[in-house]
């Protein structure tokens, strides 16, 4: 959050969004990084980080063989080129995104920035919640043998309510201290070179842009934090308490598992202490050739020696039932089917109609997702398209950009047995099978079809059948 009150006072804004809603964020992202509020040394209360786990594998899920194709002009293969510069990035971009709850991407004039709700502000929204104005925070450092010089960039862009011009104001400052922005610098002076101080941008036929110049992930639940807020909600902002319980149950199963360990106590009589006064004799001691869970107590006497073996009987099924239900209580409330997480493996048969009436919920949560990505990489591709008539990177021209995704439920086996069936029945060539399933290339595949029907067809030797 540093410098966001800088920001809001040099261009003379209120935030849109609340404190309450600063709060939630920052504790959610703590919890994304391994640093939940419950952890304790003295309860022995750790971590397992499933906050992470779940932003994981909504991002895994939701970027799944993901593939964006951008074609119908020069301009669109330059656009294409830039996308496909970040594929790498998306999965990444998500799985931060459902921590946070939002994250912002948008060009910089030579490549894309990608931000996070500490590195923006809020400033003005729609009805519908849409942003129409918010101030973008960006620092960077030089060092020499000498000195370091902080660098900060306030980049604030809304819209003109009486033109409909798009405007964007750059401020830059320069500091010795990296918790004070210092004095104004030129652009000019710093990284951020070729950027002008004030742009006012309309399209070539004088009419307002259709949307703001970057693109928005939220995550598709509601916030009911801040009621039609811009920002989206951490997708686990609903079961902290869960997760803190999930973490409490694993730790609990752990240390006892820790102190489970068999201990057998032997009575010194029982051991070479002969002539050694009874007073110099030391209990507890592990004695040289005896296992380490050895250890030595005053015992009985005479006939009656003391030896007793202490074997602590564990309550880890018991636990993982516990563990288990606090699982699919926070996946369900997430957005996942019941019994998505598990501890062990599943047990037990289920048909097929069954498992697909148990994913439903999964796969919906995840169209959800994906549906929030398009159209945050839809509002990043129209940035690039302006920001390539702004600054001339590739010639004018339309663009149509087409969305492919895997399948969440794609079963491989499945699948080799479905096309071996088209095969049969005549419905696509059997190279086509080889070559999907088997690795070949197609000349590979045809050659080894043709092969085996010259085989079939040869003639027989002697008459045979």
């Amino acid at each position: 959050m540093l410098f966001q009150k800088e920001a809001l006072e040099e261009f003379d804004v209120e935030p849109v969004t609340s404190q309450e809603m600063d709060i939630v964020i920052d504790k959610c992202m703590n919890i994304y990084q391994d640093r939940p509020y419950w952890l304790s040394d003295k309860h022995d209360i750790r971590t397992i980080g499933f906050g992470k786990v779940l932003c994981e594998e909504t991002a895994r899920l939701t970027t799944l063989a993901i593939h964006v194709t951008i074609d119908g002009s020069p301009r669109a293969k330059w656009l294409n080129e830039q996308i496909e510069k970040r594929y790498f990035k998306f999965r990444e971009w998500v799985e931060y995104g459902c921590a946070a709850g939002t994250f912002i991407v948008k060009p910089n004039g030579t490549g894309i920035d990608f931000l996070l709700p500490n590195s923006f502000k809020i400033v003005d929204s729609d009805d519908d919640g849409n942003i129409t104005g918010i101030i973008f925070i960006d620092t960077y450092t030089v060092s020499t043998a000498f000195s370091r010089k902080y660098y900060t960039k306030f980049e604030y862009h809304r819209i003109n309510s009486d033109t409909g011009e798009y405007l964007i104001s750059n401020r830059a400052y320069v500091s010795t201290s990296d918790n004070d922005k210092g004095k104004p610098v030129p652009l000019e002076e710093t990284k951020w070179a070729g950027l002008e101080a004030d742009v006012s941008l309309m399209t070539q036929n004088g009419k307002p842009l259709e949307r703001m110049l970057f693109g928005v992930f939220r995550t598709p639940q509601a916030n009911n934090t801040e009621i039609n807020s811009p920002l989206g909600l951490p997708i686990y902002k609903n079961v902290v308490e869960e997760l803190k319980n999930l973490d409490i149950a694993y730790s609990r199963n752990s240390e006892e598992i820790k102190d489970s360990r068999r201990i057998i106590l032997i009575g010194d009589e029982l051991l070479n202490t002969a002539g050694v006064p009874i007073e110099q004799r030391k209990v507890g001691r592990t004695v040289e050739g005896l296992p380490h869970y050895a250890k030595t107590v005053f015992g009985g006497k005479g006939d009656n020696p003391f030896y007793e073996e202490i074997n602590p009987e564990l309550n880890t099924d018991t636990r993982i039932k516990g563990i288990n239900n606090e699982l699919s209580f926070i996946g369900w409330k997430v957005g996942y089917s019941s019994g998505y997480f598990v501890f062990d493996q599943k047990t037990g048969m289920v048909t097929a109609t069954q498992v697909e009436s148990d994913d439903r919920r999964t796969i919906q949560l995840i169209k959800d997702c994906r549906d929030k990505l398009e159209d945050c990489i839809d509002g990043l591709i129209y940035a690039l398209n302006v920001f390539a008539d702004l600054y001339e990177l590739a010639p004018v021209g339309p663009y149509e950009v087409t969305y492919d995704f895997g399948d969440i439920t794609y079963s491989r086996e499945e699948d080799r047995a479905r096309w071996w069936q088209y095969v049969i029945q005549g419905k696509v060539p059997a190279w086509m099978y080889y070559q999907k399933f088997e690795g070949m290339s197609e000349e590979e595949a045809k050659a080894m079809i043709a092969e085996a029907k010259a085989d079939q067809e040869s003639p027989k030797l002697f008459g045979e059948e």
